[in-house]
């Protein structure tokens, strides 16, 4: 049944910080009409605020709450909605660094639209028992390659991840890549994506610059924590056109594209997860989702990379039980290299932090670089260290399987 609704007085509506984004009070009073699954509201006031999240994203234009208060029959009740706006990657500031003669290649290299079009499929009917997604409460697709989210808000837990949830969220994310009724969705985005895009952008132009740059192996924080690899990631990097044909060539199944803890939001009181974050969404290869579900905070702080290979060990094991519980027989052994080639080529080479020297070497010219900033440099390199150490074993280890 159609949701109508009543509005309140004006003047308690205050929302200007979505710009362009915003809707009608009668639409946003749909929406929450909608989200409780009532057949009207009365809107009784609504304000908009910039979600507090420091995680850049070249997809991700704007992020805003929307709170207030409406009334379905029992008295006012609180409401709130996020807000999400997806573009084009020619919409975000760091497209101004792209050198001009690629431009229009980097643009077309980067999928978009996987977000708005999901949101608006029934994937949340489609996916596993233990995983769900955030209402999709509105999709506004514009001509200028952006797109605005109306969403459910997730009251999501906090705590840090353990290990078990790791391998909780490994086999469910195995289930996902293996399961029939969510492979119709794998390939929504029309957008072409091919990993030689990655190699020649991502790892070509900000990564192999780096790697084979003296410079940066002389750097003190590279020195030691990054010496003992330097041989190791420059052959590997040699036998990089190999690595690539290695992974288009493999078993591609569905994949969320950025399985990190942030994106794996935990709901209290249930054991499932929540995805969010779908601009990646694509037919991956086997394994594929784990790089960022074992690395993922570890690149912002939040766990340490001395457990990794343990973690990998049971992560790798659970996805491909996840798999056998949809049907799909996998050998664990093309899980493991499947994995590694992936993590190899996102996250082992991209380690070197050439982008921290290249920050330092900017506020060395601004005034001086202080105390803080070296122990965090110093820190960082030890983890991304750890990473590239964990990425050439398990590289090496699986070789044979290749």
């Amino acid at each position: 049944m159609k949701a109508t609704f009543t509005l309140a007085a004006p003047g308690c509506h205050r929302r200007e910080v979505l710009g362009d984004d915003d809707v009608s009070d009668a639409e946003l009073a749909a929406m929450v009409a909608d989200l409780w699954q009532v057949t009207e509201v009365e809107l009784l006031d609504s304000e908009a605020e910039t979600v507090d999240y420091d995680v850049p994203s070249i997809l991700t234009g704007a992020r805003t709450w929307v709170r207030g208060h409406a009334d379905a029959g029992g008295g006012p009740r609180g409401f709130t909605l996020f807000v999400k706006r997806v573009h084009h990657w020619r919409h975000s500031p760091a497209f101004a660094f792209v050198p001009p003669e690629v431009g229009e290649w980097a643009g077309d290299s980067v999928p978009w639209r996987a977000e708005p079009l999901l949101y608006a499929s029934d994937l949340a009917d489609r996916l596993p028992a233990g995983l769900t997604m955030p209402r999709g409460l509105r999709v506004d697709e514009r001509p200028d390659q952006t797109a605005v989210l109306w969403l459910e808000a997730v009251d999501a837990d906090k705590i840090p991840w353990t290990t078990d949830d790791s391998v909780r969220a490994a086999r469910l994310l195995g289930r996902l890549s293996g399961s029939r009724r969510v492979a119709p969705l794998a390939g929504i985005d029309p957008q072409p994506w091919h990993i030689d895009y990655f190699v020649a952008g991502r790892l070509g132009y900000t990564v192999l610059p780096g790697l084979h740059d003296d410079a940066t192996w002389q750097h003190p924080a590279v020195s030691e924590h990054f010496g003992e690899m330097r041989e190791d990631l420059t052959r590997t990097a040699r036998h990089l056109d190999a690595l690539a044909r290695e992974y288009s060539v493999s078993r591609h199944l569905a994949s969320h594209g950025d399985a990190c803890p942030n994106n794996l939001l935990r709901r209290r009181g249930d054991p499932g997860f929540t995805l969010i974050d779908f601009g990646f969404w694509r037919p991956q290869p086997v394994g594929f989702d784990l790089s960022q579900l074992l690395v993922g905070d570890i690149q912002l702080g939040r766990q340490d990379a001395g457990d990794l290979p343990d973690r990998a060990a049971a992560c790798v094991e659970a996805y491909a039980a996840g798999l056998a519980d949809e049907g799909l027989e996998v050998p664990l052994a093309e899980v493991r290299r499947s994995h590694a080639v992936s993590l190899m080529l996102f996250n082992g080479l991209p380690s070197l932090p050439t982008e921290m020297i290249q920050e330092e070497a900017a506020l060395e010219a601004s005034g001086g670089v202080g105390d803080d900033f070296r122990a965090g440099f110093d820190h960082w390199a030890r983890q991304r260290a750890g990473i590239a150490r964990y990425a050439l074993d398990v590289l090496a280890a699986t070789e044979h399987a290749a």
